[in-house]
C-alpha cells in the first residue's frame, strides 16, 4: 500500500470508518472463533472448514490494512470554504454531453462508483472536470473516443 493522500467525502470517510469497525470489532472475533471450532474437529490437512476460516481471516486482515492506510492518509473534502463555482472533490455536477443531460458527483478514488454515478478525480472524466466553472466545457476521453462535455451546474458538498 502506497501513501499517497486519499481524498474522501464526509459521507465516504464514515462509511470506510464503519467498514473497518465492523471488520475490527465483529469480523475478526467470528473467524478466530470459527478457526477455533475447526481445530477443535483434529486433522487440519483435510480441515475445509480450517481451511476456509483461514482464507477468510487473510481476506479480512488484508482489508483491515487497506482501511487502515486509507485513512491514515485521507483528507476530507468538504466545499463550505472553497469557490462554489469551480468543479472539485465533493460537487455533484450535470453536464449536457451527446444531446442530453447527466449528473455527476467527483469523489475519491476510493468512493468511485461510476454505476452510481460517482466519478474519481484520478479518472481521465474527473481529470477533466476538476478546475472547470459552471459554463465551461471540458473534453473528456471516454471508452468511446472523445467528447465535449459542457458543465451546466454545480452543487457544492
Amino acid at each position: 500500500m502506497s501513501d499517497k493522500q486519499n481524498y474522501l467525502t464526509q459521507e465516504g470517510y464514515y462509511k470506510l470508518k464503519d467498514e473497518l469497525d465492523q471488520l475490527k470489532k465483529k469480523k475478526r472475533p467470528e473467524i478466530a472463533e470459527r478457526i477455533k471450532q475447526a481445530k477443535d474437529y483434529g486433522d487440519l490437512s483435510e480441515n475445509a472448514e480450517y481451511a476456509d476460516a483461514r482464507e477468510e481471516q487473510s481476506f479480512t486482515e488484508g482489508r483491515i490494512l487497506e482501511l487502515e492506510t486509507v485513512l491514515k492518509n485521507v483528507t476530507v473534502v468538504s466545499n463550505g470554504n472553497s469557490d462554489p463555482d469551480m468543479v472539485q472533490i465533493g460537487d455533484t455536477i450535470t453536464v449536457e454531453k451527446d444531446g442530453g443531460k447527466s449528473e455527476y458527483t467527483i469523489v475519491g478514488s476510493n468512493e468511485a462508483n461510476p454505476t452510481a454515478g460517482k466519478i474519481s478525480n484520478e479518472s481521465p472524466i474527473g481529470k477533466s472536470l476538476v478546475g472547470k466553472k459552471k459554463g465551461e466545457e471540458a473534453t473528456v476521453q471516454t471508452p468511446k473516443g472523445e467528447s465535449v462535455w459542457k458543465i451546466v451546474d454545480i452543487k457544492a458538498s
